[in-house]
């Protein structure tokens, strides 16, 4: 079976990192953005990540995954900056809409931290395979099976899109118009919905059969055909974001003892 993902091969540093360091990086800078409520704080990560993609090559990739939060976030700033309740100071208005300092800035906030853990795991799932970043979790104590479920996520959504293009022209050979008014698209998606669904499952129970022949269930020590290996680089990285995360925790815990 081809195995589909939204990995996009290159040679590049960012590529070349451990898969657990990018998580690392990821669960760090979004961990971070939600702990502290500075906008400062939340651009700096923002610009370091989008830096990541420029020199792993996949920002224009990573342009299409923003691209698809940009109606959310204008949603979120048009209600913070009309109803958040903290408002007080009008910024601007238009007709009997008033706009207010702090529900901008609050919005602004909340949509760094958005883009900012969509850009931070897009550079975790752009430049690793699945099969890499299960592996190397495995090797670091991860059970196999959890393993398996997270590989079967990752690769989710390319492969079940794949196989609805596949369906969508074996459709349109046998006379299925799926073009034309909205009429027509929504027939012609209910029509794809049902052979989608089933051969998801199909898919599903092949898999669960092949991985079960290979003796997936047997206990014991196991050994990797494409093991991975952590450098220097991987070491510091790891280092500096867990000491970030901790800081980041601590800081919040004092803060929140402080103020009560």
């Amino acid at each position: 079976m081809k195995v589909l993902s939204l990995y996009v091969e290159n040679d590049t540093p960012v590529h070349k990192l451990a898969p657990s360091t990018k998580l690392w990086y990821a669960f760090a800078s979004v961990i971070t953005t939600f702990l502290f409520g500075s906008l400062w704080i939340g651009a700096v990560l923002l610009s370091i990540s989008l830096l990541l993609s420029l020199v792993a090559k996949v920002f224009q990739h990573m342009l299409k995954l923003i691209g698809a939060v940009l109606i959310v976030s204008l949603t979120m700033l048009l209600i913070q900056g009309m109803y958040y309740q903290g408002n007080e100071t009008v910024v601007f208005s238009l007709w009997k809409f008033h706009f207010y300092k702090e529900g901008l800035i609050h919005a602004f906030l909340l949509i760094l931290r958005v883009f900012n853990m969509i850009v931070s795991f897009g550079i975790l799932i752009l430049t690793t395979k699945p099969s890499d970043l299960v592996t190397d979790l495995v090797q670091n104590g991860l059970s196999p099976r959890i393993g398996y479920v997270l590989s079967s996520v990752l690769q989710i959504i390319p492969q079940m899109i794949s196989t609805s293009y596949t369906i969508i022209d074996a459709q349109r050979s046998r006379g299925l118009d799926t073009e034309g008014s909205v009429l027509k698209k929504l027939k012609a998606f209910f029509a794809l919905i049902g052979p989608l669904v089933l051969s998801s499952l199909v898919e599903a129970r092949e898999r669960a059969v092949a991985i079960e022949l290979r003796g997936f269930s047997i206990e014991g020590a196991r050994t990797f055909v494409n093991p991975v290996v952590e450098s220097n680089a991987d070491r510091w990285i790891k280092m500096f974001t867990k000491a970030l995360v901790i800081f980041a925790i601590t800081w919040r815990v004092l803060l929140w003892i402080i103020q009560r």
